[in-house]
């Protein structure tokens, strides 16, 4: 058996796949809640992450009834971009700030002026933003001097995981190319880069390709886990890549929407290309040698979090979007903008703020839910049209995360997009990819397109709606035009 474990934002999830990719077990531990002190701010504690990682591990290896030497190879996968910095002794510093933390827009303004957007763009292929590693770094280094002093390590949150696994300081070309500090071209850190704003190259960690060996489990991690010492340990991938693999988006023509706290459109690229605008992130794939294209909206599954902690407290997911499915398509003309922690595509502003545009007496409790997932899927739309006009084919979009377990909203994606909406057999996504990964990696596959031909199936597929598509068409276009209204008023 191989094992995957997803360091993701609400909890960290371990699962047990057997060489056919069947799911044979899966535990998830969750992790305390992110810290925002001040709006726009995101923390969360690694050594909280750490602690998840191992009560998973253990509760996996339970649920399974197996022994951790069961256990051939292990594939990590976790939330991008968040900020880990050891010291000397390779103890944390502060709590991180995560992917969702946008305090960093000064720092970015300050790379720009520095180096320049053209070059950062021949640097790392993609513009510097607030969400990535780099400006956070930079915000420390600004705002707090001493813990800056005391950086000599700079870790991904998976890549923290892997440090107690294995002792290892190392990370991999897909959750890499979120820092703004890696020549995704050329799938290597960029020294110039770094040089050029200050940061010390012996502080980043050494990078291998997603499914080489990185480390082995040590003997402390397996007295703590369960797991055998000497377990080898792959470099896994960023939750987006390694839930692509999940998901099978390693050849052309297919593109997966994953609807989690954020949402992300993710399509395969055979050679690099990017938008010169930046609204869409070009990164390596963790499939060796290969790239991708992705567009982020960066409150997704967030939008009905928010709705129902602040006006529905209690209520049941399911309950909600069963509620959704009664409002008419279009939502009576009211929408949602779901920038409820700023926006990446196609805005780039972390300033963008969310709300209701059209509400009326007449509307109900029912549209107020629906505009929210229609808001999320126009957005989600962007992303797309984005990643089509740089010659991406898109045939499907396969669907997964939270937001996909809904039939209504799989739906409302097929009629927004114009394009089927496809589910899989599996619905684990990123613990499974990671967990693919780790098969390539000790040799049960030549590569990961091998895997993932051998063992995911597809097993729904909803078609788009000759008239909910054309109410749709027209209310993208509505909806393209409300931020630069508001944005002129609010600044």
């Amino acid at each position: 058996m191989w094992l995957g474990i997803d360091i993701g934002t609400g909890g960290t999830r371990a699962l047990l796949a057997d060489g056919q990719g069947r799911v044979v077990a899966a535990h998830t531990a969750p992790h305390e809640e992110m810290t925002m002190h001040q709006p726009l701010w995101a923390e969360q504690r690694p050594e909280n992450w750490w602690d998840a990682a191992a009560i998973a591990i253990r509760g996996v290896l339970a649920a399974a009834g197996v022994a951790g030497s069961a256990v051939r190879g292990i594939g990590l996968s976790g939330q991008m971009h968040g900020l880990v910095i050891l010291d000397s002794n390779r103890e944390v510093i502060r709590p991180s700030l995560i992917w969702c933390d946008q305090r960093s827009q000064k720092q970015v303004d300050w790379v720009n002026k520095k180096v320049g957007k053209a070059r950062v763009l021949e640097c790392i292929a993609n513009p510097v933003l607030t969400g990535f590693t780099l400006p956070k770094l930079l915000w420390v280094r600004d705002n707090e001097p001493a813990a800056y002093e005391r950086v000599r390590q700079v870790l991904l949150p998976k890549d923290y995981v892997r440090l107690r696994l294995t002792g290892e300081f190392a990370t991999e070309v897909s959750d890499a190319s979120g820092t703004a500090l890696f020549d995704v071209v050329n799938r290597r850190w960029s020294f110039e880069l770094a040089d050029a704003v200050g940061v010390s190259r012996d502080w980043l960690p050494a990078c291998y390709e997603s499914s080489e060996i990185t480390g082995r489990i040590t003997p402390e991690a397996a007295a703590l886990t369960g797991l055998a010492a000497g377990t080898p340990v792959v470099g896994g991938g960023g939750d987006q890549a390694a839930s692509a693999v999940g998901n099978g988006i390693v050849a052309p023509g297919i593109v997966s929407c994953t609807l989690g706290t954020s949402g992300v459109v993710f399509a395969h690229m055979e050679q690099v290309r990017y938008d010169p605008a930046g609204r869409v992130h070009t990164f390596c794939h963790a499939v060796r040698d290969k790239w991708h294209v992705m567009g982020v909206t960066q409150g997704a599954g967030l939008s009905l979090q928010w709705f129902r902690n602040q006006l529905a407290p209690g209520a049941e997911y399911s309950a909600l979007m069963a509620e959704a499915a009664t409002a008419p398509v279009g939502s009576q003309g009211l929408y949602w903008l779901p920038y409820l922690m700023g926006e990446r595509t196609p805005h780039l502003d972390p300033t963008a703020r969310g709300g209701w545009i059209g509400l009326t007496n007449s509307h109900r409790r029912a549209e107020l839910i629906r505009s929210l997932i229609e808001g999320v899927s126009y957005s989600q739309k962007d992303c797309l049209d984005i990643v089509e006009s740089l010659g991406v084919p898109v045939a499907s979009v396969r669907a997964s995360g939270g937001g996909a377990n809904s039939p209504a909203w799989r739906q409302i994606l097929a009629d927004v997009f114009n394009r089927p909406v496809v589910t899989l057999a599996s619905h684990e996504g990123s613990a499974l990819g990671a967990a693919l990964l780790a098969m390539v990696g000790t040799g049960e596959y030549a590569d990961v397109p091998e895997v993932c031909g051998a063992v995911i199936r597809e097993d729904g597929r909803v078609e788009p709606k000759a008239e909910a598509v054309a109410v749709y068409a027209t209310g993208h276009r509505v909806y393209q035009g409300l931020y630069p209204a508001i944005k002129a008023v609010l600044g």
